[in-house]
């Protein structure tokens, strides 16, 4: 309990008292994890949405996969990814490993899924003849579906915070593509097994709690913007 405490009194020293480098840490979790999430979005939205409304050989292929996908081993992509972007690797010429853009990278391969998933899902609970009824009053395809996505926008929040959820929480895949270099590519998570590595549980609950801090942070903001 008094490491508790202690990780409490360190973490609300470290956010108020403005030291710049548990700053740095949260602004750098926070752009990687978002950056990886928008990125998933990009991808995984469209690819939700033909799942759902589209008919095509393979699709139920698809979404099984993308449902498996939703428990994809945060370290098996950071493997994978660093193996692409290692010096000798397919993709090595672009220097990027070590990088927070090779922290997007992997973020988003484990996010993508996610939306895909979850996109899927909550696509296929709107009435299968919404868009048929919008096109039939006038509407182009693209209105068409702009309105569905209205009609779902809650669903497709969820889907959005839940891919933010795996991110900004992950570890394994940051820091084999990142390195948790001090100053460059440290994030809470990194920074938090270091700290436990090293006996600092204090310390180490406090980058826990920044982190909880942050997600709740993120996930307010979006589920005000979602109201009607």
């Amino acid at each position: 309990m008094d490491v508790l405490l202690d990780g409490l009194r360190q973490a609300l020293s470290l956010l108020f008292s403005g030291d710049a480098g548990t700053w740095a840490i949260t602004l750098l979790t926070l752009r990687v994890s978002l950056g990886a999430t928008v990125v998933a979005a990009l991808v995984g939205v469209p690819i939700g949405a033909a799942i759902a409304l589209g008919s095509f050989p393979g699709r139920r292929v698809l979404l099984a996969a993308a449902n498996t996908g939703m428990g994809l081993p945060p370290v098996v992509v950071g493997l994978v990814v660093t193996v692409f972007l290692w010096r000798s690797g397919p993709l090595g010429g672009l220097g990027l490993l070590y990088t927070p853009t090779a922290m997007v990278v992997a973020q988003a391969v484990i996010a993508t899924p996610v939306v895909v998933a979850l996109v899927a899902a909550a696509l296929q609970q709107v009435d299968p003849e919404f868009l048929v009824q919008m096109q039939g009053l006038g509407a182009t395809r693209v209105r068409a579906l702009w309105a569905l996505g209205v009609e779902a926008r809650l669903p497709l929040l969820a889907a959005a915070m839940a891919a933010f959820g795996a991110v900004v929480s992950e570890v394994g895949a940051a820091q084999m593509v990142g390195g948790n270099i001090a100053g460059q590519t440290r994030v809470l998570t990194t920074a938090a097994v270091l700290a436990t590595s090293r006996g600092e549980f204090g310390l180490a609950i406090a980058f826990g709690l920044v982190l909880l801090l942050l997600a709740f942070a993120v996930n307010l903001v979006v589920t005000l913007a979602g109201r009607p």
